[in-house]
């Protein structure tokens, strides 16, 4: 049997098998191809669609038209019948013909809907009464005298209530993430998503003093994962860096990989970590006892979010630290070759 018939029907098995719908039209519009998937989505029969226009099928569809009409690749969202909603990607062969691939998106983007008023109301119910406590806090101290004792207290209250105002956001991600919830999947340059955090904390290493150094490898591969989850945990990374370390000192940030993996590290001249303390900082709500790292805000989650997100995407993260020297927190994730 020749390698061309084994291609065929791999080819054929592929489009018959998959969730996603394919269509497929020549240079002037008329549907060549559409599989069971797309057929099924858009309440079409295959006999009855193929070398149609697309301008006449999908006429009350005007998004899908579009992604036909166009030369360039483009990725719209498409309504569906029966209230459902696709992704819709779309790019033109070098043969002429125009593919569209439609990735049903119903149930994900409805999840990612309650997953978002879940936190608003968290953020409403719990955050409220915490913010209350910290302004009766406040009040306290305004309308009379209060002894070193009591006022060493109330500190406490207010540095509490501050931790508690910050954990709220971070519990619902990890609660979110680690119960499984779908991540994208999308062709992600960490580069990019490098230079968005060390903008985006500019301010910060500048109140600090801080110098951040980039270096990143000319290309870097590209990783297939969630853009906006991986950025949480670059900007962690870099955040925890600048807040741990010594003012006027410098943190270094590095990206490299070859075509199995990419590797992102962050180093820094602060704190550093005790031996013993090295697996313990991935924990959820884990502080170390040094008096150092309990005068800094923070509520003990970011790292334990961080390692979730990278390890649902197949990586890992870990740390490198020697104590009063620094630490280099790295993660490596799988890279793919489009």
């Amino acid at each position: 049997m020749s390698e061309k018939i084994i291609d065929h029907r791999i080819y054929e098995f592929l489009l018959r098998t998959t969730q996603d719908g394919l269509l497929i039209a020549d240079t002037h519009n008329m549907l060549l191809h559409l599989n069971p998937a797309a057929a099924a989505m858009l309440g079409l029969t295959v006999e009855d669609s193929v070398d149609k226009s697309v301008n006449v099928l999908f006429r009350e569809n005007l998004t899908l038209v579009r992604l036909f009409r166009d030369d360039t690749e483009m990725r719209l969202d498409v309504r569906l019948p029966r209230e459902r909603l696709a992704h819709g990607i779309a790019q033109s062969l070098q043969t002429g013909e125009r593919m569209v691939l439609l990735q049903d998106v119903t149930e994900k983007r409805s999840i990612e809907d309650r997953r978002g008023m879940l936190s608003k109301a968290i953020a409403h119910d719990l955050r409220n009464p915490i913010a209350g406590i910290g302004g009766f806090a406040d009040l306290i101290e305004r309308f009379g005298d209060v002894n070193t004792n009591q006022r060493k207290y109330l500190t406490r209250i207010k540095q509490t209530t501050a931790k508690l105002h910050d954990m709220v956001t971070s519990l619902v991600d990890l609660a979110w993430i680690e119960a499984g919830m779908p991540l994208k999947h999308l062709p992600i340059r960490l580069h990019e998503l490098i230079m968005k955090a060390t903008h985006e904390l500019g301010d910060l290493a500048k109140k600090q003093s801080i110098i951040m150094a980039v270096s990143v490898q000319t290309p870097l591969p590209i990783v297939m994962g969630d853009p906006d989850r991986l950025y949480m945990v670059i900007y962690n990374l870099i955040h925890n860096a600048l807040i741990y370390s010594e003012q006027e000192s410098s943190i270094a940030i590095h990206a490299w990989g070859d075509e199995h993996e990419v590797y992102c590290s962050v180093g820094d001249r602060g704190i550093g970590i005790l031996e013993h303390e090295k697996d313990l900082i991935f924990d959820r709500m884990y502080r170390s006892a040094d008096k150092r790292v309990s005068q800094i805000s923070g509520g003990g989650l970011g790292l334990t979010v961080a390692r979730t997100i990278v390890r649902r995407h197949g990586g890992d993260l870990w740390v490198n630290s020697i104590l009063d020297e620094g630490s280099t927190f790295m993660f490596v994730l799988p890279s793919v070759k489009l």
